[in-house]
């Protein structure tokens, strides 16, 4: 018979056998069981011990004199005393949080930077528009390109470099930029069944030329 943690039925079983076990009453096999589902149950090893430290109590000799008022002042005197080390271990413990969240938001703001640095190396300086001015007139040739949100900068510049695409435009509100060809003797149609093509990619579409 095994015992498993996850069943509170062997728990429940090996409950009932400890009294046994602690007697020297119970059988082999009931008293290997138990031992085998204590190392594996945290509160069953609790129970057995709190179990074997009130066998050894009950064992004590009865006629011992006991002083309840040296008791009674030993405890008050427990609860009385000053714990100096509480306050040190949280003051360490917050002073830790406090230097793991500074890094990590330092981090970040490093790796914000570097990707506007990136963005703003490929596209150029990026063009502000005010809802009152006419829109611009699209590059003939242009595609619009929404990559997935999981998609890695590397894996992005690598299919830009490799399509020989560069970034005119974007990501606006929906994530899409508007790339271009840097070579005149490539084709949109052939770029465009590349992209559809390419893992990541979740839409590749020709921007329709302004007339």
């Amino acid at each position: 018979m095994m015992f498993q943690t996850s069943s509170g039925r062997d728990c429940a079983r090996a409950w009932e056998a400890m009294p046994w076990v602690l007697q020297g009453s119970a059988p082999r096999e009931q008293g290997e069981a138990l031992m085998s589902h204590l190392v594996h149950c945290e509160a069953c090893r609790a129970e057995f011990a709190q179990q074997s430290r009130l066998q050894v109590a009950m064992s004590l000799p009865s006629d011992i004199p006991l002083d309840a008022n040296v008791g009674l002042k030993h405890l008050l005197g427990r609860l009385d005393a000053p714990a100096p080390l509480e306050a040190p271990f949280r003051s360490r413990t917050a002073s830790r949080l406090t230097r793991a969240l500074a890094a990590v938001v330092l981090i970040q703001a490093i790796g914000i930077g570097a990707l506007g640095t990136k963005l703003w190396s490929e596209g150029g300086r990026p063009h502000y528009r005010t809802l009152s001015e006419s829109p611009r007139p699209a590059t003939p040739g242009s595609i619009r390109v929404v990559p997935d949100a999981a998609m890695k900068l590397s894996d992005w510049d690598a299919l830009l470099h490799t399509l020989g695409l560069q970034v005119v435009d974007g990501p606006n509100d929906v994530g899409a930029y508007t790339v271009v060809p840097r070579s005149t003797t490539t084709t949109q149609q052939h770029v465009l069944q590349q992209l559809r093509a390419t893992h990541g990619i979740r839409l590749a579409e020709p921007v329709a030329t302004t007339p």
